[in-house]
């Protein structure tokens, strides 16, 4: 039963895992750029949430669509002021470009968040919080489960957006080819900013669930870049529910190592999934 209860709750962490690769997924999909950054906007969720908590009182999850609309917005300007340049270079200078970019931003960030906000650690405490729901000897946190609901919804809600919506499919033709999706009339620059600002949103709303079933600090942003990164590589670009997936996995592989090897080494096995797909398939699992 131990084994069962480790599994659920990895299961819990790893919508969240899915839900904060995705829009790095997304991002690295369209624009070719690699935002190392990704971990600080998740946290700058976080405290958006903490903040709309403790100064207007707004339950975190119904705070949900403010932070979303709030990193929306923030996506546009960080597009406009920093990322529009490097899109601009030829593809395989776009990586590198962003690589410094992404660096600066996220030390950059971490020094504001530490000099506004202190380092100390914050956490988000409800009337709810404790309420769990037992199955028998396996004990579901209510707060994960709806923040696991949440994430598979706000998956599926990206998948239809990009699947259905006329700028959504100029956003998945960008990313096929973007000279081609020129060609036949699409603004590849609207649409990189577009895929840029709903990654931010996505990263804005993983923060937001973090931020009530976990801690946060300005610490946070590197753990949750390099989990983004592990579920990139294992689920591979071209579907936003193989992503989630892919942070399923990566939840459960981490359940199962602590359980065998001990809580210290639930760190290490996203380390070894990520060299193994890197060496086995490097187009990851779910790829297109």
């Amino acid at each position: 039963m131990i084994l069962v209860q480790q599994l659920v709750l990895g299961l819990l962490v790893g919508g969240l895992y899915g839900l904060a690769a995705a829009g790095l997924s997304l991002v690295f999909g369209v624009l070719k750029v690699l935002n190392v950054a990704h971990g600080e906007l998740i946290m700058l969720g976080g405290y958006g949430a903490f903040w709309l908590w403790v100064l207007l009182g707004f339950d975190p999850l119904l705070a949900l669509p403010l932070v979303v609309a709030g990193a929306l917005a923030f996506g546009v300007l960080l597009y406009w002021g920093l990322f529009a340049f490097v899109v601009r270079a030829h593809e395989e200078t776009r990586i590198k470009n962003s690589l410094l970019i992404g660096f600066g931003l996220a030390l950059a960030t971490h020094a504001l968040a530490v000099r506004l906000w202190t380092a100390d650690e914050r956490s988000i405490t409800t009337t709810y919080a404790g309420a769990v729901l037992s199955l028998g000897p396996i004990a579901i946190p209510l707060v994960r489960l709806a923040s696991l609901v949440l994430a598979f919804a706000l998956i599926g809600a990206l998948h239809l957006l990009l699947q259905r919506w006329r700028w959504g499919r100029a956003i998945r033709a960008t990313a096929e080819d973007w000279e081609a999706a020129a060609l036949t009339g699409i603004d590849v620059r609207r649409a990189y900013l577009l895929a840029f600002a709903i990654g931010t949103g996505l990263a804005g709303a993983a923060g937001t669930l973090v931020s009530v079933g976990y801690s946060i600090s300005p610490s946070i942003g590197l753990e949750w870049t390099l989990k983004a990164l592990i579920v990139v590589v294992l689920a591979g670009l071209g579907s936003m529910l193989g992503t989630f997936v892919g942070g399923l996995v990566l939840g459960l592989a981490e359940a199962a190592s602590a359980f065998a090897f001990g809580g210290p080494y639930r760190e290490v096995v996203g380390l070894v999934i990520f060299l193994a797909v890197l060496v086995a398939r490097p187009r990851g699992l779910f790829a297109r």
